[in-house]
């Protein structure tokens, strides 16, 4: 068991598994599972871990996979050919595509989940230079009773989180659980 995700998986069901006080705000209620880039396929190959986790201490679990969020609504737009011969165009849509996915994302939990719950959000990675993961996260994790657990390859230092090797990060008060945690 000392191998990165493994460390990572053990770290998140010792907090999973202390009782969840009830009058928290959305960011207390948000946990990030900080992880290596280089570790994405392996921590894919393993996500039902991090399920029965939760599962085994009586939370609900409902994972939303973004990998493929892009690529389903660009198979949407109307003129996508033009977009692909000229790909500038498609910039100023970015902003629309960030706000169709939360409003998507929002009725997909609304009436599905339960206090004592987690919603997991997994692909974060993909969002990178189309949509801002923590535009994302700070809209969804208003609309979530339960947990807002955020699978996020990336880095975190003193609630500053990087995506991926992004050289700009954003500050959130969320908890931070590493393979380092």
């Amino acid at each position: 068991m000392s191998d990165r995700l493994s460390k990572l998986l053990s770290s998140f069901e010792s907090h999973i598994s202390i009782p969840w006080p009830a009058a928290v705000s959305a960011d207390e209620r948000t946990i990030f599972l900080v992880y290596h880039k280089e570790d994405e396929l392996k921590l894919r190959a393993r996500v039902q871990e991090f399920e029965y986790a939760c599962t085994n201490h009586s939370h609900l679990w409902m994972l939303l996979d973004l990998t493929q969020s892009f690529e389903l609504w660009m198979a949407e737009q109307d003129y996508k050919e033009t977009y692909f011969e000229d790909p500038e165009y498609l910039k100023g849509l970015y902003g629309d595509f960030a706000d169709e996915l939360v409003t998507d994302l929002i009725s997909k939990v609304e009436n599905n989940q339960d206090s004592n719950g987690v919603v997991a959000l997994l692909g974060c990675g993909t969002l990178f230079g189309f949509a801002s993961v923590s535009g994302l996260v700070e809209s969804l994790a208003e609309k979530i009773t339960g947990r807002l657990v955020v699978f996020f390859p990336g880095e975190v230092y003193e609630n500053n989180y990087q995506l991926l090797d992004a050289k700009d990060g954003w500050g959130y008060h969320a908890t931070a659980i590493s393979a380092n945690t």
